[in-house]
């Protein structure tokens, strides 16, 4: 089976127009990329650094094997928003007991790629902690970082940003070679084909560019009047509005007060409706028409208006897109515009009123995201997923809501976005940012106790989200935590009648009960669960608290309990066509079935399983399915599929920086090795597991015991085993990867037949082995590691591993020890 999760080269933006006047800046780039490992871009707003930053990756995808990846930092505040925005650009997912920041430098230790930090003013100090991390840990990673100002990490080469070269003085024909006028004339003459064709026109040009100081978001600014300003009205009306432009600005950068000055002119010539929808804009991060709609929809605006006024602007340059999400057009406004248009709407006065409709309009979507994520009722599953899909759309702008709600120590706000946020967190494994949020909100008192059901409906509020954010603490293992947190909201949650929310905390109590070994007070907690569940309806908490049960029952050795409840909790969750439901339902039963050693239902659940997740999207959970279904497969007599899959599950955990997945995925292909007589390699990589285990926390299904394990817990295991599991246990991360590689490669070659017994085994042709074979075994022979080999040899370990494993192969061995001694006789012959 080839691997189906081969990642991505890139999620760079489709450029919408051409980058003119910049060739020079970009060959020097391209060779400062080569050698520096963090390049950053700096100068002011408007001056073009991000399309630079953007053109050089696209330019640059060939330098880096792992390719190039852009995270987009402009709206970003705190560290976890950081964080979380460069996983996501990444693909790589959080793990509830580690910072964050650690599990991107585990997951870039041996990858080659270069990641662009766009827009990076906000949080400054956050991306050079980040940043500075990376260069440390991770050597073949590259940064390319844009702001106004050096972020002053460690190697840090600075390129500062020029304007575009303008005229000089004199009114001439037109100078082709100076990169503005290149770019005012290529604007302008996308509207009139023959703009500034005269001698007068060209030296009016001439002069618009002289006085936009060659400022390249300022000239297309210009320019985007083409079709209705001719050259010496634009240069006449630009003139004028600099003349009265403040002489100071925030940054004190005189290019920032040309900039500004040039916006303000700019929507002067707009009407009156386009100005009131492009102050009302600011209010967002980015947007599409409908929200557009639904939140600057309000006199003087009519909302059959919008989209006209939307082209309008976009023709301006006042704004532009960003792309397609759920197959609407997005739109964002620059940097420059928006800080301009923001200033307007509160010089109107309607700054507070827009963040409380825009705040509205957040919780309306999450709380149909609560509403309908975890809902009983019978939905199709791409229906119900679109609302997954629109809360991660407007991510940004939920994150802008609970920033505004923060700063206003406005508590419902905020703990609604909490409660309607709960199952993206949870799902995309977004424990630290959801955490900060809801511990955030959980402090502060009511901000409206007048309003909205008074006191009792806050505590009821507040009540769900202390459960709910139980829930998210529940990966990290924090049990006394949890205990308190849960019981305390779950007295709030009673008092209001929230029987949802209730189930959910007497599900997290019995699971705790259960791990602590009060296994009677656990059965009455579920047993209570399913009455309240099943009087009030809610097929959700009931199909959740019969999967607790299963799973105890499995851990009880109850297995056709087990097998019971986990069939009746599925009838529930395909009733209702939950596949997330489905998919985690089936990931238990078939755990149950694998430590009961019933291999062919096994299969079927983590297949189902597999298909579920893959579809879905979901890493961590499909990775695990990939690690069920190889173990499984050797069971079935098919070693060649259990390593195919076992591989795919390492090289996604990998990918993803999940050391509890990469202990999954080694400690199987540990297990099946050893069945195949593996012994020295396989308790490696079972040690290296064992390691990873108690870094991640991860625990195991019994059915995945190494069988050595257990000799090596009882003190009957060999000193040679001993010595070769704690060689694992030393492995780095990379290390124990390569070893899982190489284990699953040769693994999946054909097995050596046995020669007769009376028969001695000739010693191996040397001339059976290449060249570059040779070569690799007289390395291996000197102690080299696959690592050391890929440095020395110029190849990618990959490419070693591949080599050794047709060395093994070849020679009819099964170690590098193995080999090297093979080299040695043949080196020392006696």
């Amino acid at each position: 089976m080839a691997p189906q999760t081969a990642p991505a080269r890139q999620n760079l933006p489709v450029e919408s127009d051409s980058l003119i006047g910049r060739d020079r800046d970009l060959s020097e780039l391209l060779r400062l990329l080569e050698s520096d490992t963090v390049l950053t871009l700096a100068g002011a707003d408007g001056i073009g650094k991000s399309r630079l930053a953007l053109r050089l990756a696209t330019q640059a995808t060939g330098l880096f094997a792992d390719g190039v990846w852009l995270a987009a930092l402009d709206d970003a505040a705190t560290r976890a928003e950081v964080v979380t925005r460069v996983c996501g650009a990444l693909g790589i997912t959080e793990e509830a007991r580690r910072d964050p920041v650690e599990t991107l430098c585990d997951a870039l230790r041996s990858r080659s790629l270069l990641l662009v930090l766009d827009g990076c003013d906000g949080v400054a100090d956050h991306v050079a902690e980040i940043g500075a991390a990376l260069v440390s840990a991770c050597p073949a990673v590259s940064l390319l970082i844009t702001g106004r100002a050096p972020l002053r990490i460690t190697g840090e080469s600075v390129w500062r940003v020029p304007p575009l070269p303008v005229p000089s003085d004199g009114d001439g024909a037109e100078p082709s070679g100076d990169g503005s006028v290149r770019l005012f004339l290529d604007r302008a003459r996308t509207a009139v084909p023959d703009y500034a064709s005269t001698p007068q026109e060209a030296a009016a040009v001439n002069r618009i560019c002289r006085r936009l100081d060659g400022i390249p978001l300022a000239v297309e600014l210009a320019a985007a009047w083409a079709g209705r300003v001719d050259p010496a009205g634009i240069d006449a009306g630009l003139a004028a509005a600099l003349a009265t432009a403040d002489g100071g600005s925030e940054d004190g950068c005189p290019r920032t007060r040309v900039l500004d000055a040039v916006v303000g002119w700019s929507l002067s010539l707009l009407s009156q409706p386009e100005r009131v929808l492009l102050r009302r804009l600011a209010i967002f991060p980015n947007w599409c028409l409908e929200l557009a709609e639904q939140v600057c929809a309000e006199a003087p605006l009519v909302e059959a208006d919008l989209l006209d006024l939307l082209s309008s602007l976009l023709d301006r340059s006042l704004i532009t897109l960003t792309g397609e999400q759920l197959n609407r057009v997005r739109y964002r406004l620059p940097a420059p515009v928006r800080a301009h248009a923001r200033a307007r709407l509160a010089d109107a006065g309607e700054l507070a009123w827009m963040r409380a409709r825009h705040t509205a309009r957040m919780i309306a979507i999450a709380d149909d995201l609560n509403r309908i994520a975890l809902s009983g009722r019978p939905m199709p599953w791409a229906e119900r997923f679109v609302y997954w899909d629109r809360a991660v759309a407007e991510y940004d702008n939920m994150r802008a809501a609970l920033r505004w709600s923060a700063e206003a120590a406005h508590a419902r706000d905020g703990l609604r976005l909490c409660a309607g946020l709960r199952p993206l967190w949870f799902t995309s494994h977004q424990f630290t940012e959801g955490g900060e949020w809801a511990e955030a909100f959980l402090a502060m008192d009511d901000d409206r106790p007048e309003e909205d059901g008074g006191r009792g409906a806050f505590d009821a509020l507040r009540g769900r989200v202390m459960v709910q954010h139980a829930e998210l603490n529940w990966p990290r293992k924090r049990f006394d935590e949890i205990v308190a947190t849960v019981t305390a909201g779950a007295v709030l949650c009673r008092a209001a009648g929230d029987t949802e929310s209730v189930c959910l905390a007497e599900n997290q109590l019995a699971l705790i009960d259960d791990l602590r070994g009060d296994h009677e007070s656990a059965r009455t907690r579920l047993r209570d669960v399913l009455e309240l569940a099943r009087s009030a309806g809610d097929l959700w908490s009931e199909a959740i608290a019969l999967n607790v049960q299963g799973a105890m029952a499995a851990r009880g050795g109850d297995f056709a309990e087990a097998e019971t409840l986990f069939n009746t909790a599925l009838m529930i969750m395909r009733g209702m066509d939950h596949r997330w439901g489905v998919g985690s339902t089936l990931m238990a039963q078939g755990a149950a079935a694998e430590a009961q050693g019933d291999a062919q239902a096994a299969d079927r659940c983590y297949r189902e399983a597999m298909d579920i997740q893959r579809a879905n999207g979901s890493a961590p959970e499909l990775a695990s399915c990939l690690a069920g279904v190889g173990r499984v497969a050797q069971q079935l007599g098919s070693a060649t599929q259990a390593y195919d899959y076992l591989a795919e599950s390492l090289q996604l955990s990998h990918a993803n920086g999940r050391l509890a997945g990469l202990a999954e995925a080694l400690w199987s292909i540990a297990s099946v090795s050893s069945r195949q007589g593996v012994a020295e390699e396989a308790t490696r990589c079972a040690g290296a597991a064992a390691a990873l285990a108690e870094i991640s926390g991860w625990a195991g299904p019994a059915s995945t015991r190494f069988p050595l394990s257990a000799e090596l817990t009882e003190g009957a295991a060999s000193t040679q085993s001993r010595t070769w599991w704690e060689e694992g246990r030393r492995l780095g991360v990379d290390e124990a990867v390569e070893l899982g590689v190489r284990l699953a490669e040769t693994g999946r070659l054909p097995r050596p037949r046995p020669r007769p017994a009376r028969t001695p085994a000739p010693e191996p042709p040397r001339k059976a082995l290449t060249p570059r074979e040779s070569e690799i075994a007289q390395l291996i022979g000197k102690g080299r590691s696959n690592r050391t080999i890929s440095d020395e040899l110029y190849i990618a370990p990959a490419t070693v591993a591949r080599h050794v494993a047709n060395i093994n192969r070849k020679l009819g061995f099964n170690s590098r020890q193995q080999i090297a001694a093979w080299v040695d006789r043949h080196s020392h012959p006696t």
